[in-house]
C-alpha cells in the first residue's frame, strides 16, 4: 500500500532532491529510516552545519538542496543559517518534523509553534491540511525555493508519513519553466538614458553572478567604456575582478558613496538593490543630478530602489540586450588599477615580509595563498576585520570565485564551503574564517572529517574583537574590549580535523598540500597578537605571531 513517505520520495527523486542533509530527531523517524537507495543522508552535528552544508550546494548547483530540521529546536537552532541562505540566495527544500497530528491538540512534548519562527526569511512556510497534501507541498516549495531564490519550509507532523496516499493529485507542476526573455522595448529606456550620459558608470551586485550575466556585462562595459564597481556588503561577484574594466568595492557610506562616483552622471546597478549601505549618514546617495537606472531579477530590490528606472528581468538577457542597443561611447573613465590584469598583486606586496620579531601580518597569509591557489578556486569569506584586505587580494576569476556573508551574520561560511565542495568535488575550495567566525559553525568540521571532503580552512586567529575595536575606535570601551576570546580551538574538535590542524604556511606550495578530496580537512591557525596598532587600522597593519604545531 503506498504511503505519503513513498509519494514524497518519489517527488524528491523526480525532482533532483537525492542528497539530504540534516541533524534529525525522533519527529524524523518515520521519514528517516530505511532510505531507499538513491537518497544520501549527510549527517550534522548541529542544524546550522546542516542549513550550512545544504546551502552550499545549492549555490555551487543553482538547484534547490533539501535539508531536514528537528522540531522547534531544530528550526530555532537552524535561524542563523536560514538567514544566510535567503540573503545568498540559496534555494532549499526544508523538511521540518512536528508532534503526531492526532494529539497535538493537547501540546505534547516536542510539539512546536514552527510557522512563524524564522519571520520573514522563508519564502514560503508550508501547513498541509492532511497528510496527502505532504507530496505536493514539497514539490511546490521546490519550485518557490527556484523562483524566490531563498529556503522553503514544509512542516510535517510525524504520524503524516504512514499515512495511506489516496488518489489525490500532486498540487504542484512536474517542470515549471521561467522565462528569461527580454525584447528591444523593455531596454529601450535605459538605452536612452546611457547614451544621454556623458560618464557612465556600472554597478553589479551578487545578483548577476552567473557567467552569461558576466558576459553580458563585459561587453555593455565595452560599449560604454566605463569603469565597473561592486555594490557594499556583497555575497557575490557580479563582474570578472581580474578584469582591467573592474574598478573595485563601492564603500557602505553616503558620503563616501559620493566621492568615489564623484563626475559620472548616471549610474546603472545590475544584479543589486540601490544601493546596500551601513552606518546611516545623512545626505543622498548620490550627487544632484546623477541618473539612476536598476535592472534585478529580484522584485524587492527594484521595488526599494531609489531609481529613475527599474526593470525586473534576468540581468544576463537584459544586459546582453542593452550592450547591442547602446551607442559606442568613444571617452570614459576607467581608473588605473594597483594590480595587472589576472588579479596578482605586484611582486614586493606578494612576498610575504612578516612583521618585525617573526611575526605575521593579515597581508602575509593572503598574499601567501594568493600566490598558491588555482585560478578556480572557490573562496569562502567569512572574516570580516579582514574582509578588504581579501577582496582586494584574492579577485574573483570566475562567478562563483567568492562567496562572503552579506547578512552580517556570523557561522555559515565553513559550513557552506563544506556544500560547495560536496556539489564539485574536483573545485578547490578555501574558506578563509576569524576566529569568532569560526567558533559559531565549528561543528561542521565534524561533518567535513567525516565525509573527507577536503575543503581547506585557515583561521586567523586574533583572538579578540577586532571588528568591534574597529568600530568602537573613539567612542569609549565595548564589552568585548578587556575580554579576549578563547584561543582556538581551546578544546577538543573532530580528531581527524584537529590532527591536521595548524600546518605551518610555509609548508603549503599548492592546494593539495593542505587538502585533497579524498581526505579530513585540513586548517590553518594564525595566531595574532594584540598590539599597539591604533584601533581602526585595517587587518595589514597588525604584526601577528605565527603559530604551528
Amino acid at each position: 500500500m503506498r504511503t505519503v513517505r513513498d509519494a514524497t520520495l518519489q517527488v524528491a527523486r523526480d525532482l533532483g532532491l537525492t542528497t539530504w542533509f540534516g541533524n534529525p530527531g525522533s519527529t524524523e523517524i518515520p521519514l528517516l529510516a530505511d532510505l531507499p537507495d538513491g537518497i544520501r543522508y549527510l549527517l550534522a552535528l548541529h542544524e546550522n552545519a546542516a542549513v550550512g552544508m545544504a546551502a552550499g550546494q545549492a549555490i555551487a548547483t543553482g538547484r534547490p538542496a533539501l535539508v531536514s530540521l528537528h522540531a522547534a529546536a531544530g528550526l530555532g537552532n537552524a535561524v542563523n543559517a536560514l538567514v544566510s541562505a535567503r540573503v545568498n540566495r540559496a534555494p532549499l527544500v526544508v523538511l521540518i518534523g512536528q508532534q503526531d497530528r492526532r494529539h497535538i491538540a493537547f501540546e505534547p512534548f516536542l510539539t512546536g509553534r514552527l510557522a512563524g519562527l524564522a519571520g520573514d526569511y522563508p519564502v514560503a512556510v508550508h501547513l498541509p491540511l492532511r497528510a496527502q497534501d505532504v507530496p505536493g507541498a514539497v514539490a511546490r516549495a521546490y519550485h518557490e525555493a527556484l523562483t524566490w531564490s531563498g529556503p522553503a519550509l514544509v512542516i510535517v507532523p510525524m504520524d503524516d508519513w504512514s499515512a495511506v496516499m489516496d488518489e489525490t493529485q500532486i498540487a504542484a507542476p512536474a517542470v515549471c519553466r521561467y522565462a528569461t526573455g527580454v525584447t528591444a522595448a523593455d531596454v529601450a529606456p535605459f538605452a536612452l538614458l546611457l547614451d544621454g550620459a556623458r560618464l557612465p558608470v556600472l554597478v553589479v551586485g551578487a545578483g548577476a553572478a552567473d557567467r552569461a550575466a558576466w558576459d553580458a556585462l563585459v561587453q555593455l562595459a565595452g560599449r560604454l567604456n566605463c569603469p565597473v564597481w561592486q555594490e557594499p556588503f556583497t555575497g557575490r561577484a557580479g563582474f570578472p575582478q581580474d578584469h582591467h574594466r573592474f574598478a573595485g568595492f563601492l564603500p557602505a557610506g553616503r558620503a563616501a558613496l559620493r566621492d568615489t562616483l564623484a563626475g559620472h552622471d548616471a549610474v546603472l546597478v545590475v544584479g543589486a538593490g540601490v544601493l546596500r549601505q551601513y552606518h546611516y549618514e545623512p545626505g543622498p546617495l548620490f550627487a544632484a543630478g546623477t541618473a539612476v537606472a536598476v535592472i534585478t531579477a529580484d522584485p524587492a530590490e527594484a521595488h526599494r530602489s531609489p531609481a529613475r528606472l527599474a526593470l525586473i528581468a534576468s540581468p544576463a538577457a537584459a544586459c546582453a540586450l542593452l550592450a547591442r542597443a547602446v551607442t559606442p561611447h568613444g571617452s570614459g573613465s576607467v581608473p588605473p588599477r594597483d594590480r595587472p590584469a589576472g588579479g596578482r598583486l605586484p611582486r614586493d606586496r606578494r612576498q610575504p615580509g612578516g612583521a618585525p620579531g617573526g611575526g605575521l601580518r593579515s597581508a602575509d597569509v593572503l598574499a601567501a595563498l594568493a600566490s598558491r591557489i588555482d585560478p578556480d578556486t572557490i573562496v569562502v569569506e567569512e572574516c570580516p576585520s579582514s574582509r578588504e584586505l581579501l577582496q582586494e587580494t584574492l579577485p574573483a576569476r570566475d562567478p562563483l570565485g567568492y562567496l562572503g556573508a552579506p547578512g552580517g551574520n556570523l557561522g555559515s561560511a565553513l559550513p557552506e564551503a563544506i556544500g560547495l565542495r560536496l556539489a564539485d568535488p574536483a573545485r578547490p575550495v578555501l574558506a578563509v574564517l576569524g576566529d569568532g567566525s569560526a567558533l559559531y559553525g565549528v561543528q561542521a568540521l565534524w561533518s567535513a572529517a567525516h565525509y573527507g571532503v577536503g575543503v581547506l580552512f585557515i583561521v586567523l586567529a586574533n583572538a579578540r574583537y577586532a571588528v568591534m575595536d574597529q568600530l568602537a575606535s573613539g567612542k569609549g570601551k565595548h564589552p568585548g574590549r578587556d575580554s579576549p576570546k578563547c584561543t582556538w580551538p581551546a578544546w577538543p574538535t573532530a580528531s581527524a580535523a584537529r590532527r591536521s590542524a595548524s600546518r605551518p604556511w610555509r609548508r603549503w606550495r599548492k592546494y593539495s598540500t593542505g587538502s585533497s578530496r579524498r581526505c579530513a580537512p585540513a586548517a590553518s591557525r594564525c595566531w595574532w597578537k594584540r598590539t599597539s596598532a591604533p584601533m581602526g587600522s585595517r587587518g595589514d597593519d597588525r604584526p601577528c605571531r605565527a603559530g604551528g604545531r
